[in-house]
């Protein structure tokens, strides 16, 4: 995906290994959080790497490495396999092998991240809206958090499945605000990877990188408004310079 057009921020070191740039738009108040899911407020790893190894596995394809497969989440599937080499009269049939295997493991081999209730919770408070904007499918998030047991948090999530124009494109993000009836000056997206940050800046929102999760430190400090170590900090400072 092309990212040729997002400038180079500037950044400057403040506390606890957070980066930040200036950003005029922090000044606003917050209406609405936005959170990607995997690597962000849930680890679903296990249960990816185990989706794609079956999958391969029954198209009698190689088994991509664990570490190739960890680059590439947070994006599309489709995309995902055609990076590991699937043809693409090939890809609707491992998608299908994939989705098959993470029905199988995806509850009990996905955990809340460290501090994403309290994240959650600290955001609801405020009165703002609350969205999930994943390339997982709405149905398969809309279980998985509710048995996770933060589901109640959610005004709306919006999935791959919800989308013509997943992540980066600004789709995703854009129906999530029109869903909540909020503007894109007072969103405000949490993510881990520069998918993340490119959707919400191509929708005018601002954006939060988080380093517990698969993106790369350089690339969100290239692309985000903010980066932090995790969802919590990032809302808690949301919160405090609103």
């Amino acid at each position: 995906f092309p990212t040729s057009c997002v400038s180079r921020p500037r950044w400057q070191y403040i506390t606890s290994a957070y980066f930040t740039r200036q950003n005029p738009n922090l000044a606003t108040m917050i209406k609405a959080f936005l959170f990607d899911l995997d690597g962000t407020l849930i680890d679903s790893t296990g249960p990816i790497i185990k989706g794609f190894c079956d999958a391969s596995q029954a198209l009698g394809l190689p088994r991509p490495s664990r570490e190739l497969i960890l680059e590439l989440i947070g994006y599309p599937l489709d995309f995902m396999f055609a990076r590991l080499g699937v043809s693409d009269d090939q890809i609707p049939a491992i998608i299908k092998a994939y989705k098959e295997s993470y029905a199988k493991s995806y509850l009990a081999g996905t955990t809340l991240k460290a501090g994403c209730d309290e994240a959650l919770l600290l955001a609801k408070n405020t009165g703002a809206k609350i969205a999930a904007v994943t390339t997982k499918t709405s149905k398969y998030s809309r279980i998985l958090l509710e048995h996770l047991g933060v589901g109640d948090y959610f005004d709306t999530i919006i999935g791959r499945d919800d989308v013509e124009l997943p992540k980066p494109d600004k789709e995703p993000v854009q129906k999530a605000l029109l869903t909540l009836g909020e503007e894109p000056k007072t969103a405000l997206m949490i993510g881990d990877t520069i998918m993340d940050a490119l959707s919400a800046k191509a929708a005018g929102a601002m954006a939060f990188g988080v380093l517990c999760g698969y993106g790369k430190e350089k690339d969100l400090k290239e692309h985000c408004d903010y980066v932090f170590a995790d969802a919590l900090a990032a809302v808690e400072f949301a919160l405090k310079n609103h």
